[in-house]
């Protein structure tokens, strides 16, 4: 017996419309049950780690706080993954980014002018889209697998990082620790509301950006280039457009919201530059470009439901005991059951039973 997906003639546009949901409700059933497997009241668990998190403001803002690198990233993963071209290396980027947009403050820290952050946030960008451009490179001239190139380009990134922060970057005054010196007041991007919480600047960029992505995607000549050559790159080449600079475009623009995502959090949210900046944010926002549809407004909301996966997780880990890896499983849990849910709707299962084999005649 084999297991086949056979394409469905025509699939159901309202499941498709509300296969996101379905993938979170399955998500609640699947984490009701692990709670209960784990000895924790499933109901309880459920309530500490999706809903206590919204009930104070302080937790609203930190939930700003997370959402605003989620989104910027996705957002432009969806570019990337709507031309078919499979950018993994996000998280790289985002430490690029936040390396080449702390230069100025870490390197010349007596350099204090109004026009410092706007050009950390340029350089953060620059740096997201010259990492991103390596792998866009070895796929154009070399036909490499753009998944394996950028996915390995993390790691290098991180150790690059590591190096530079216990190295050349250490804070001279710092004690030894691994960190750079702190920015100063011109190089931090600054709070919204700085008396009730921390949540800065950052997340209006993210929604700028998913904004203007999404006018791109929609409303350009340069989006009807991504979507045509994404679902169809032989109707794409038959029109005329290039699947190498497309690449590029891609790449690049990806690479940028990374990048700026990058410096965002650096200088928003820490400060400084150590040798761990992101708790995984790079591979996050893969989860929620999908939950999102691809699409940059649907990442807005997708990047606040998965931000609040990251308070829910450590409100959990305090609340009821469980281990960080136990709170991570939600992630993935949710990026399963999308995948599934839109995988059952546009194919069906066909179970195959081969026949039995006839006895060999006897020779005569």
């Amino acid at each position: 017996m084999r297991i086949e997906l056979v394409r469905r003639p025509q699939h159901s546009v309202l499941f498709s419309a509300l296969s996101p949901l379905i993938a979170l409700a399955l998500t609640l059933v699947a984490g009701a049950i692990l709670f209960a497997l784990m000895g924790k009241p499933p109901l309880h668990g459920l309530y500490v780690y999706f809903v206590e998190p919204l009930t104070e403001v302080w937790s609203l803002h930190e939930l700003m706080v997370k959402a605003a690198p989620l989104i910027l990233i996705a957002a432009g993963l969806a570019l990337c993954f709507r031309s078919n071209n499979w950018n993994i290396g996000a998280e790289g980027q985002f430490i690029a980014g936040a390396i080449a947009g702390s230069i100025l403050p870490v390197m010349f820290p007596d350099f204090q002018s109004w026009a410092v952050l706007p050009l950390m946030l340029l350089m953060g960008m620059a740096g997201g889209a010259a990492y991103a451009g390596i792998p866009a490179f070895l796929k154009v001239r070399f036909n490499t697998n753009e998944i394996l190139t950028s996915l390995m380009l993390v790691y290098v990134a991180q150790y690059f990082l590591d190096w530079i922060v216990r190295g050349p970057w250490r804070n001279p005054q710092g004690y030894n620790f691994p960190e750079t010196r702190q920015f100063n007041d011109s190089a931090i991007l600054p709070e919204i509301w700085s008396a009730s919480g921390r949540a800065h600047w950052g997340i209006v960029l993210a929604l700028v950006a998913a904004v203007v992505l999404w006018f791109v995607l929609s409303r350009t000549m340069k989006g009807f280039e991504v979507r045509v050559l994404g679902a169809s790159p032989r109707a794409g080449r038959f029109a005329g457009f290039s699947a190498g600079k497309m690449t590029f475009f891609v790449f690049l623009v990806s690479g940028a919201c990374a990048g700026l995502a990058g410096i965002a959090e650096v200088s928003g949210a820490i400060g400084q530059l150590r040798p761990s900046i992101s708790p995984g944010y790079g591979f996050t926002a893969i989860i929620v470009a999908f939950l999102g549809r691809l699409n940059p407004l649907g990442i807005v909301a997708a990047g606040f439901v998965l931000a609040l996966s990251y308070l829910g997780g450590e409100a959990a880990q305090v609340a009821i005991g469980i281990s960080e890896k136990s709170a991570r499983i939600f992630q993935g849990m949710i990026l399963f059951f999308v995948l599934a849910s839109d995988t059952l709707i546009h194919y069906r299962i066909r179970l195959i039973f081969s026949p039995k084999a006839k006895p060999a005649q006897e020779k005569s």
